[in-house]
């Protein structure tokens, strides 16, 4: 079955110029999404998630964010080279983007309604009239109770899960193809958590789009995702569909990252297991491979410190990963799963 591209990245690099100096904040990033994809970018903080997603829509801060090389192609057209009238167009219309934290993403003195209803006026022509009435549909869709008294309500007047709600009825006002989700389960609770996930997975199968989830949260990568792009300190360490990134890791920062989930079988080995050490200064980054300081695996005195890995197949439809010994560990992670 074929499926359509939506949105191509291609070796994109990204740094930020600072007092301290510059920061390679991501380089030679490349993936492909696809309508109906669930497209999950996992990694710690500053490994270059947000930043990532942030460029798609041309939100970085230019200075002191520089993209230096790359493209970032939407259905064809290569958006680092549309002018503002054109990303304009497409933010929240084709492309829309629900933020990590909807109280700050909010305006503080405009009403739920009037903000969600601002989208369709600007990108689908209606009416204020108009608008206001489908910010009441679209608060319904989200699952907000009693949404024609709470379409004049104010962000602060919202619960946490609430505004998060309401963030994605404004993003999926103009029934975007491609919906970007920055951690969106953030300081919810468990139980918010499920019924966002379930609310963005019910809306890309009506929309017929895709979405890219940023996140750290592995969990929710395991029961929403299709794909996986695992990122460590602004590079691709690996990537593939889910399973073959959690079930076939062959990248020791995924192993690290697998490690440490809590697990309720397994006696001693159920144990967590930390990755040691601390993730690098992106102003003064590691030689050869980033993780090698805090890898197990690493050849310390060969081409883990003197070269950088690539990219590369590992046999999978879509696996690859970036280590000198992807491979071997593939294996080794093979014969653990069959275990």
């Amino acid at each position: 079955m074929a499926y359509e591209t939506l949105l191509q990245v291609e070796n994109l690099a990204i740094e930020f110029s600072t007092e301290d100096g510059v920061v390679h904040a991501v380089n030679g990033v490349s993936f492909d999404v696809c309508r109906g994809d669930v497209f999950a970018i996992v990694g710690e903080s500053g490994s270059g998630k947000t930043v990532t997603a942030m460029s798609i829509l041309g939100l970085l801060p230019t200075p002191p964010a520089r993209v230096t090389s790359g493209e970032i192609v939407w259905k064809g057209e290569d958006l680092l080279k549309a002018d503002n009238e054109r990303m304009r167009d497409i933010r929240g219309n084709e492309i829309a983007m629900i933020f990590q934290d909807p109280l700050t993403a909010f305006n503080p003195v405009l009403t739920i309604g009037r903000q969600i209803g601002e989208m369709v006026e600007l990108h689908r022509g209606m009416s204020r009239k108009q608008a206001r009435t489908h910010a009441i549909e679209m608060l319904s869709l989200v699952g907000i109770p009693e949404p024609k008294r709470r379409v004049d309500m104010y962000p602060h007047e919202f619960s946490g899960g609430m505004r998060q709600r309401a963030m994605i009825a404004m993003a999926i006002a103009c029934q975007p193809q491609l919906l970007i989700a920055d951690e969106p389960t953030t300081a919810l609770d468990v139980t918010v958590q499920a019924q966002v996930l379930e609310l963005l997975l019910s809306i890309k199968k009506e929309l017929d789009s895709a979405i890219i989830l940023i996140t750290h949260d592995l969990a929710v990568v395991a029961g929403l995702a299709t794909m996986v792009m695992v990122m460590y300190a602004g590079r691709q360490a690996e990537m593939g569909d889910i399973d073959e990134v959690f079930y076939r890791s062959s990248h020791p920062y995924t192993i690290g990252l697998m490690d440490s989930l809590p697990r309720l079988e397994g006696g001693e080995d159920a144990r967590l297991q930390p990755i040691g050490g601390q993730p690098p200064s992106m102003l003064h980054p590691p030689s050869g491979c980033a993780f090698h300081p805090r890898c197990r695996f690493a050849d310390l005195a060969g081409r883990c410190v003197d070269e950088v890995p690539v990219l590369r197949p590992l046999g999978g439809t879509n696996h690859r990963a970036a280590c000198h010994f992807a491979e071997d560990i593939l294996a080794t992670s093979i014969a653990k799963h069959n275990e």
